[in-house]
Formats: structure tokens, C-alpha cells, sequence
């Protein structure tokens, strides 16, 4: 297979796309991967693993926002390496390769909570997915599974906190006011999408280094360049599925594959949960009938949870 050289990037084969944001500033200028596919009504799978050569400096949180990923995605496929003070030299998998979550609506705007990920149908592009790293709720403000829609858009927003955050500051000695306005000590970041669940937002951050982490209040945060794009693109009133998948299947020809990703912890509680949702993951995909599968091989794969597709047949 062909592997291809992208500033510090390998992809291995095709179907990745690359969209440059550039922001400049007194400090900065950068440049920003996303992942935009074409795909067919029954794909399960896009994209194709990556690799980069680590370079001095460089850090899993630096890398997560070049190349477009999630800190824990990151940590997930290269556990035996030092987020913070990687060896110059050697090569890290990107995990840019997707199977696109079962049994949904491919319209509007999917939230896979265990993955850390959002995916996006767009009503204007058929055949067009967009995918992007997030943020969700800590286990203690726990993001709700449920499908809600877009009420509302918000460029620059205010941010009016609940009285539980600001109950929850004060107990930290950490107060803060009961209305921010936009600007940098604003955690909105520049762009909102406000759900019809009263509450719940989309959007941006003004700590980008927390995307990919289960560190927000519930709200589903995201880097400021993908949050800006999506504000541009989605329309209010459109279809947000929050689902919980954990474990994802899809296939190429007769080859199955599972991307495996930790289950959250306030919905399994043991190895015996893990296999449950396994075998109901299974029994969804494949309800017409049996088909190759190697069991233990997939239960360790489960275990492991690193958010890479193996084949399991």
C-alpha cells in the first residue's frame, strides 16, 4: 500500500482530506488538519491510519490540535509513550481511520459520547461526512444520550453560568461572576449552538488543550476552528443525536472490523458489562445472521479499548 508524506504526516493509502485554517495573531500562525470524507450509503469505514515522526517539542497536545484529534485518542492508540516529553525520533500512530457509528440517522449532527467524537451529515453535501475531536461531560456532570436539535446559533456569546457551577466555584475558592462576557476568560470560546435541551451547548473553548477529555460541565466542547467551521454549516433545526457506543463495527467486503473505545464509567461497571455491550453491539450489526467472528479476540480487543479498527475475522 501506497503511504503518502504530508508535511510531518504519513497516511497510509487515501480518502483523507485536508482543510488549512489559518489564524494569525501577534504570537502564531497555524495550521489545522480536518477529516471530511465522501462516502456511499452503506460505507462503515473511512480514512486510514496515520503516523508522525516526533519532532523536538512536540507534545500530544500540540499534535492533537495539528492534526485534528482528540489528547485521549492520541494516548489511546500509543500507550507505551510520553504525552508530555515524547523521544525525538521515533513514530506515533495517528488514529485517523473511522467506522461511523451504527444504527443512527445519517443526517445532522451525531455525538458519540464514549468516543470523544462528533460526526456531520451535511443537508447541503449528500454523501458527505465531517468528523471532529470533543469534549463532554466529567462522570459527575455526565453529557445526557438523547437526540435533541440545534434551537440556536450564538457568535461571541455571553455565558450566563447555572447556579451549581457557580455553588461549585465557590467551594473551590475560585468564584466567578454570574454573567462573562465574550473574550478570552470566556469558556464558550467564540462560537455556540445551542440545544433544545435546556442547558446544553455546542461549543467552542478558550482551553482548547481539554478537547478529547470528559472534562466539561455537559456541554460538548470543541477547538475553536472546528467549531467555527460547524457554526458556519448547520443550519438551526437540525437532527443532534447523542448516542453511547462504546464498541463499533463495521466492514470492508467480508472482512469485520471493531474499534473498541472505553465504556463510560457510569454505564459499565465491569468486564461483564464490557462483554454484554459487546454481544449487544454485535447483535445489531449482524441481526440477519451469524457471520466470522473471533470471540476472544474481540473481547481482548474490548478490553484493550485503544479507538483503533482490527479486524476481528
Amino acid at each position: 500500500m501506497e503511504q503518502v508524506l504530508l508535511g510531518g504526516l504519513h497516511l497510509l493509502g487515501t480518502n483523507f482530506f485536508k482543510c488549512i485554517f489559518i489564524f494569525v495573531s501577534t504570537f502564531f500562525l497555524q495550521n489545522t488538519y480536518c477529516y471530511e470524507f465522501t462516502i456511499l450509503s452503506d460505507q462503515d469505514i473511512v480514512g486510514t491510519l496515520g503516523k508522525h515522526l516526533i519532532k523536538e517539542s512536540d507534545t500530544f497536545v500540540k499534535l492533537a490540535r495539528q492534526y485534528n484529534l482528540g489528547f485521549n485518542e492520541l494516548l489511546m492508540a500509543n500507550p507505551n509513550i510520553d504525552p508530555w516529553l515524547p523521544e525525538v525520533g521515533i513514530e506515533i500512530i495517528l488514529p485517523t481511520r473511522f467506522i461511523i457509528p451504527s444504527n443512527i440517522k445519517r443526517e445532522g449532527i451525531v455525538i458519540n459520547l464514549p468516543e470523544l467524537r462528533l460526526y456531520y451529515f451535511p443537508e447541503n453535501r449528500p454523501g458527505v461526512l465531517v468528523t471532529h475531536p470533543i469534549s463532554i461531560g466529567r462522570m459527575d456532570w455526565s453529557t445526557p444520550i438523547v437526540n435533541t436539535s440545534i434551537y440556536s446559533k450564538a457568535e461571541n456569546p455571553t455565558w450566563y453560568p447555572p447556579q451549581s457551577i457557580i455553588d461549585e466555584r465557590a467551594s473551590q475558592n475560585r468564584p466567578i461572576d454570574r454573567v462573562i462576557p465574550p473574550g478570552p476568560e470566556n469558556p464558550l470560546g467564540n462560537h455556540a449552538l445551542r440545544l433544545m435541551l435546556p442547558g446544553y451547548l455546542i461549543h467552542g473553548t478558550n482551553m482548547p488543550a481539554g478537547v478529547g477529555m470528559r472534562v466539561t460541565h455537559g456541554c460538548i466542547r470543541m477547538f475553536p476552528e472546528d467549531i467555527e467551521r460547524l457554526y458556519l454549516d448547520v443550519p438551526t433545526g437540525t437532527l443532534v443525536q447523542i448516542i453511547n457506543q462504546p464498541f463499533k463495527l463495521g466492514s470492508i467486503g467480508n472482512s469485520h472490523f471493531l474499534e473498541a473505545h472505553p465504556p463510560l464509567q457510569d454505564t459499565i461497571a465491569d468486564t461483564r458489562g464490557v462483554m454484554t455491550e459487546l454481544t449487544k453491539t454485535y447483535i445489531s450489526i449482524f441481526s440477519k445472521g451469524e457471520v466470522s467472528f473471533n470471540w476472544s479476540y474481540a473481547e481482548e480487543i474490548a478490553n484493550i479499548s485503544n479507538g483503533l479498527p482490527v479486524k476481528v475475522n
